[in-house]
């Protein structure tokens, strides 16, 4: 953490003089960091400036979003999903982040039953009666990241499938009520992965949430199987997705050996997702995209 001069201007943009914005906020973290605790660096605390600038770029994520809420249907291909999103996110000025991120080859991650993510749109998969599928977005805009998914539920699914779907859904919802400011990401992970447990279900631990914003994947490393009091400090300004992977059975996954993306669930059980983006507030967090 850079030391500042309490008369000189702040780090955050904010043109007051530092003794009159982030002084106490730094002297909090450092005696927190003297304690034990792993703080966040002044680069992972979103700016005012920059929060406006993700959450336009969130408004274009939750419509893209919508979009396909409105029409999705048995019947269709994954790979028509993905056209969906990439005709609205850039109708409406943005840039799909996975396109051609790292080699991914799609606008958006489509993660079918037992695939736990990174699904690959594709001709050959069509979407039937009974399947349950996540839809996993994020946008650009104006170099500005946006990031969230959500599960849709096609035709008549069965009870375990919707029950997971459900409770997937009600652990995130604890995540973002267990955001407190000044608390540590493992005080929120361990509250998600309780809910998930108290129902019989297991938590993906290789894969979890991160930092986003200002890059399409930042520190910190958000895990779901946590416990409380570790991890880096839940400070105000800290942004970063929830979005744990819930599985039916085992935690067990593996990666798609062919094309290097997708994975799946060891077992062959149902895998299940939402994703929201937060930031950090003085009172708890704001969801940015859902």
């Amino acid at each position: 953490m850079i030391k500042i001069g309490r008369n000189e201007p702040c780090w955050c943009g904010s043109n007051k003089k530092y003794k009159q914005c982030h002084e106490a906020f730094d002297e909090k973290l450092r005696r927190m960091e003297r304690q034990g605790y792993i703080i966040p660096s002044h680069d992972q605390i979103k700016t005012p400036d920059q929060v406006e600038k993700i959450k336009e770029s969130a408004k274009i994520n939750i419509a893209v979003l919508d979009y396909v809420a409105e029409n999705i249907h048995a019947g269709m291909t994954t790979e028509e999903i993905d056209k969906l999103v990439y005709e609205k996110t850039t109708e409406m000025g943005g840039i799909p982040a996975p396109l051609n991120y790292e080699g991914f080859p799609k606008s958006v991650c489509t993660s079918l039953n037992n695939e736990v993510c990174h699904g690959i749109p594709s001709d050959q998969i069509i979407l039937t009666d009974g399947d349950i599928i996540n839809v996993d977005c994020s946008t650009i805009l104006d170099g500005y990241y946006s990031d969230s998914s959500r599960m849709f539920c096609i035709g008549q699914v069965s009870e375990e499938a919707k029950r997971l779907v459900e409770v997937t859904k009600q652990a995130v919802e604890e995540g973002v009520r267990n955001v407190i400011p000044w608390n540590t990401l493992g005080d929120m992970g361990a509250a998600v992965h309780k809910i998930a447990t108290d129902h019989g279900y297991t938590v993906v631990r290789e894969i979890g949430g991160h930092g986003v914003g200002i890059d399409f994947h930042e520190d910190p490393f958000v895990s779901y199987c946590t416990k409380p009091g570790t991890g880096m400090v839940m400070a105000p300004g800290l942004m970063f997705t929830i979005e744990p992977m819930i599985n039916q059975f085992g935690d067990e996954i593996y990666q798609d050996a062919e094309n290097g993306w997708t994975i799946y669930t060891e077992d062959d059980g149902l895998s299940a997702q939402w994703e929201v983006q937060v930031l950090v507030t003085e009172t708890g967090c704001e969801i940015i995209s859902y």
